[in-house]
């Protein structure tokens, strides 16, 4: 097997119709022209503030089940950044329009947020730290990626676009410096030894964790069921 891209890049391309689906879905573009419905956004921005609250669990069990020092430090720091700079930014949104944070804590779970998030924790707790970061990678460099794309469209940017706050925390040098680190951390763990057989198992968990970052964006569009 090649092994002259890094593991998240050749995930991608094996997932790539999935991956185009989710970093391209008429939720997200809709973000960038301004056109998605407030409710639709506000219903996501609540249901991905729980989802957060597990993948900070996921990264907390990333801690535990790291070998060494560096490992521990890395998650340690992106579980921060999930704890303080993205529930930060969804705590500040919703303030504006009457939601406290503890009205958020309080939020019931939708299916897609409950699918989501307890795949992530049960592959982790089957499987080693490299199935886990796989699991959670669609996510983490997913957002940089859609951040960066809408950020680079005109007027995305702009305060008259109601999501342009959301649009410039994904797309900044701070999210980016997350991004990296997750898709180095891959490359870390693989040592670039991956076996057919191995690769294709990661394929998979990566894939089905794709499909469920769909499924949250529709959500998103259809409220909730």
């Amino acid at each position: 097997m090649a092994q002259d891209r890094g593991l998240f890049e050749r995930l991608k391309q094996a997932a790539l119709d999935d991956w185009s689906a989710y970093i391209d879905h008429a939720f997200v573009r809709g973000l960038g022209d301004g056109s998605l419905p407030e409710a639709s956004f506000r219903h996501y921005l609540a249901q991905d503030y729980l989802f957060l609250i597990h993948f900070a669990r996921a990264y907390a069990l990333a801690v535990y089940k790291s070998r060494t020092l560096a490992d521990m430090r890395s998650a340690g720091r992106t579980m921060a950044a999930l704890l303080d700079m993205e529930m930060g930014l969804h705590v500040r949104l919703c303030a504006r329009w009457g939601v406290s944070e503890a009205d958020l804590e309080k939020t019931p779970e939708a299916s897609a947020t409950m699918a989501y998030t307890r795949y992530v924790l049960e592959e982790g707790m089957r499987g080693d730290l490299l199935d886990l970061h796989v699991a959670l990678v669609p996510c983490v460099i997913g957002y940089w990626e859609i951040g960066k794309a809408l950020a680079a469209r005109p007027g995305a940017l702009d305060p008259a676009n109601p999501y342009h706050e959301w649009i410039a925390e994904y797309s900044s040098p701070d999210y980016r410096q997350v991004a990296e680190e997750a898709a180095d951390r891959l490359d870390r763990l693989a040592d670039g030894t991956l076996s057919e057989a191995r690769f294709a198992d990661l394929t998979r968990i990566f894939r089905q964790a794709t499909r469920l970052e769909i499924d949250f964006w529709q959500m998103g569009l259809d409220l909730a069921r």
